[in-house]
């Protein structure tokens, strides 16, 4: 672990991806000879963008690191993490990339229709018991242990299978994620409302994210963000909370917390430095507020990262 990583800043293209609020609505294509999409994309990419779609999607990472968003949720990935997003629930990967760096082949994506399973159950009704799965998706789901293991292996085998064979593995996929035990199911956010199609949120939102990631080792402000983006603090805080679906002290806070993540997991510096650099003046309670949030001190994170 060095302390070149720690240096780096956030890149700016971090922030404004970040930023991107409401998210686009994505036009998931479709093939007239195949029910349901499956892809593969490296970044940077046009797919990889803060998007929604009535779709549900899920949503394999085969390589990098970084920091991903699923409705109100902000949290570090790394490779392996395996995510089934709601129709409909805004997300978004963010890599940590190096200057020019490019990763192919980054994510596979299976993406299916709300319309396409409700007609698969008219004639199914096996099917039926997938419900409680779609359901819980609104909220988004990560699979962790042997679930994401072998859900990794059918998402896969999905990509390299036509015919009966490929849907031998989809229905697979949806069987093994909707029967997997609950220590293997983590949901994400709240229940999301439906995206807002006010065009200005997207500048207004991108300008003020941009300028808490901009000066999060800073004491940021309400009234300094508001005032950035030419609001009162009272309309800033309302309108932030409607677009986003959060509050701006939660989201600044969010972003604090997943940045020191990151550092005590990449670099061995101090812990006091790392409350320092993401922003907090007291140690006392950079700890506290890292404790309510993760359930383990910060020292904890890192000690179990390093066994």
């Amino acid at each position: 672990m060095g302390s070149d990583l720690a240096e780096r800043p956030l890149p700016v293209v971090v922030a404004r991806r970040l930023a991107t609020v409401p998210a686009a609505r994505e036009l998931v294509p479709t093939d007239p000879g195949l029910s349901a999409r499956w892809h593969m994309h490296g970044v940077p990419s046009p797919y990889s963008r803060w998007n929604y779609h009535p779709e549900y999607e899920i949503h394999l990472i085969r390589s990098g690191t970084g920091r991903y968003i699923v409705g109100d949720h902000i949290d570090t990935f790394a490779a392996g993490q395996l995510v089934l997003v709601g129709s409909n629930l805004p997300h978004h990967w963010i890599s940590d990339l190096a200057p020019g760096e490019v990763i192919p082949d980054r994510d596979v994506v299976f993406q299916f229709h709300p319309q396409w399973v409700q007609k698969c159950q008219d004639v199914l009704p096996e099917l039926s018991g997938l419900q409680a799965l779609l359901k819980k998706s609104a909220r988004g789901i990560e699979f962790t242990g042997e679930t994401a293991l072998r859900a990794a292996q059918d998402l896969h085998a999905i990509g390299d299978h036509q015919g009966p064979r490929r849907l031998q593995h989809i229905f697979g996929l949806l069987g093994l994620l909707a029967d997997s035990p609950d220590a293997d199911q983590h949901t994400l956010t709240k229940e999301w409302l439906p995206p807002l199609t006010d065009e200005s949120a997207a500048d207004t939102i991108d300008r003020a994210l941009t300028f808490i990631l901009d000066h999060l080792t800073d004491d940021v402000r309400l009234a300094s963000v508001a005032h950035h983006v030419g609001l009162s603090e009272s309309a800033f805080s309302k309108y932030f909370k409607r677009v986003s679906g959060q509050t701006f002290s939660d989201t600044v806070q969010k972003l604090r917390l997943t940045h020191a993540c990151k550092l005590l997991k990449d670099t061995d510096l101090p812990v006091a430095s790392i409350s320092h650099r993401v922003g907090y003046a007291n140690l006392s309670n950079f700890n506290r507020q890292f404790r309510a949030h993760y359930g383990i001190t910060p020292r904890e994170l890192r000690r179990r990262n390093l066994i």
